[in-house]
């Protein structure tokens, strides 16, 4: 993994309040990441900060996540209160309450930036795996979430010995796909209003890496 996609410095490329356009949420996305990786945030989400934003909201990305616990997004991108939507479902998996609060974000929020990111070591990818190699799949509403990853899965190759890896990535781009086909999010992508990325967290060095 490499950080050459990432801002030249650890100074945020637009000022607070400042409206960013796609490249530029980017870009402080990703800093904000290089700052969390190298252990230096700039962000310990205290009270004070809560406050000072509670008036209104002018958050210039949205990111679409999965639910692991390892991986809470306002502190991997390093961000304060108020700038950025934060999305998640298992595996990142897409409904249409997720994909609402996505458009939300970009259509009235004003989000110019949504990231779709995965991370490695995804329970709800290996469970997919296992489950079409089994033949087992699990009931309820945890079979939708196997029926949403298990295409990611075959286009990487069950018998693949890194299918987890390749059907993370897969399906991180399947996702950024689908966002990208909704209406309000096409209008706004076409426009230059908005940009979709993928992108996978590393848990063991903290690092985003963009697909």
């Amino acid at each position: 993994m490499t950080q050459s996609r990432t801002a030249p410095s650890d100074r945020d490329v637009t000022m607070p309040g400042e409206r960013r356009g796609p490249a530029e949420a980017l870009a402080d996305l990703m800093t904000g990441n290089r700052r969390f990786a190298a252990g230096r945030p700039r962000y310990g989400h205290h009270v004070g900060e809560a406050a000072a934003q509670s008036s209104g909201q002018e958050p210039y990305a949205v990111v679409l996540g999965c639910i692991d616990s390892r991986v809470p997004l306002e502190a991997v991108f390093d961000q304060n209160f108020g700038d950025i939507c934060v999305v998640r479902s298992g595996a990142h998996v897409l409904d249409r309450s997720v994909v609402g609060s996505v458009e939300f974000a970009v259509a009235e929020l004003h989000a110019s930036l949504v990231m779709v990111l995965g991370h490695e070591r995804c329970g709800a990818v290996a469970a997919t795996v296992d489950a079409l190699r089994t033949g087992s799949r699990p009931d309820g509403f945890m079979g939708y979430l196997v029926d949403q990853i298990a295409p990611a899965v075959t286009e990487a190759g069950l018998n693949d010995p890194q299918v987890n890896q390749k059907a993370l990535r897969r399906h991180v781009s399947r996702t950024v796909e689908q966002l990208s086909l909704a209406e309000r999010l096409a209008t706004a992508t076409a426009a230059g209003r908005a940009q979709i990325v993928g992108a996978v967290y590393d848990l063991d060095t903290g690092v985003v890496e963009l697909l």
